[in-house]
């Protein structure tokens, strides 16, 4: 081969790598603008949550994994150019698979909701509670269950002698903030207790039994007389040394405590055998804490009980409360009634 041969065969070579480079450089430019255009993969919005301390790569893996975004290399180098990966903020935000990830990581930086509405039904316990809070991403599982109760014990005169909060943590309608110390959910727990329950319960002397009283109103009863036509005789109950026989604290005992997540709370006759302080057919007297958190009108029925000839009721299965005044009657009305 002559040299001007070898010098052509090189110049060629040379062209058809610079030609080889630039259509991978431009191959590379075509897929990272096609990583940042929308993946429209889903056709409403997700509810995103980026949680505190979270990398940007994990962040990065989970919207690929909702659909929100068509690479996750692209988001990367996106977010690397453009000095965004260390400033996301945590909080929730409603992202669309139309948002390109231009969209998607300027509203990543502006910060999303910070603030969880948790609604507290009447008569839920306290680890129930607990696992809404978790679950909202408010506290860790058991920062509330486990909440050392002495350190706010000075501040609230009903807590002198509580062992636990069970009780305490009255029903409503709350916000919080995410990630917010146990010590700051417990106390709105305990103002919203202080204003609304103290006030009804203050003036009795034996004013926690009227609170454990409310928390088997709230299971047992619905309407306002009847809790009230209960009240009495469950009262009365104690008053002759007669176990109080309520089947809202065994199922209490049988489930922990827990029973949103009790998928064997409907009682057996072996159930009414079980080993706890809180079964009130084996034991005398009222159980060691509230087996729920009673709201206003529990609470209400509790210190307001209404006297009667009654020492037995039973609830239908439509949520009629039949009342009898011995053994005899209570017997008649389960066999037609249950």
């Amino acid at each position: 081969m002559n040299p001007q041969d070898k010098q052509r065969g090189l110049l060629r070579l040379r062209f058809l790598i610079v030609l080889g480079l630039l259509l991978a450089v431009i191959l590379l430019i075509a897929y990272f603008v096609y990583g940042l255009e929308p993946s429209y993969k889903k056709e409403t919005p997700v509810s995103f949550e980026v949680m505190r301390g979270e990398s940007f790569r994990s962040i990065g893996a989970r919207l690929s994994q909702e659909a929100l975004i068509r690479s996750i290399t692209v988001f990367k180098i996106y977010s690397f150019l453009t000095g965004s990966a260390s400033k996301f903020q945590p909080g929730v935000y409603s992202l669309a698979s139309t948002m390109s990830v231009p969209e998607i990581v300027n509203a990543l930086k502006e910060g999303g909701v910070t603030q969880a509405t948790v609604r507290i039904i009447e008569g839920t316990t306290l680890r129930d509670i607990d696992a809404a809070l978790a679950e909202a991403g408010v506290t860790r599982a058991g920062a509330i269950v486990n909440f050392p109760i002495a350190t706010v014990r000075d501040h609230y005169p009903f807590l002198a002698h509580a062992t636990s909060l069970e009780g305490f943590l009255f029903p409503d309608t709350y916000h919080f903030s995410r990630d917010a110390a146990p010590e700051t959910v417990v106390k709105k727990f305990l103002d919203t207790f202080e204003v609304k329950a103290w006030p009804l319960l203050s003036e009795k002397a034996d004013w926690y039994r009227s609170l454990i009283l409310a928390s088997y109103l709230e299971k047992e009863v619905v309407t306002m007389r009847d809790r009230r036509l209960v009240a009495g005789i469950l009262l009365k109950r104690i008053s002759i040394a007669m176990p109080l026989q309520v089947d809202a604290t065994i199922v209490y005992a049988k489930c922990g405590g827990a029973l949103k997540a009790c998928s064997g709370a409907a009682l057996t006759a072996q159930d009414l055998k079980i080993n706890s302080p809180y079964n009130t057919y084996l034991h005398r007297g009222w159980t060691p804490t509230p087996i729920g958190n009673p709201g206003k009108d529990a609470i209400q029925a509790a210190v307001t009980p209404l006297v009667s000839a009654y020492l037995y009721y039973l609830s239908t299965p439509d949520q009629q409360t039949i009342f009898s005044r011995t053994l005899q009657e209570h017997n008649t009305s389960s066999a037609r009634y249950l």
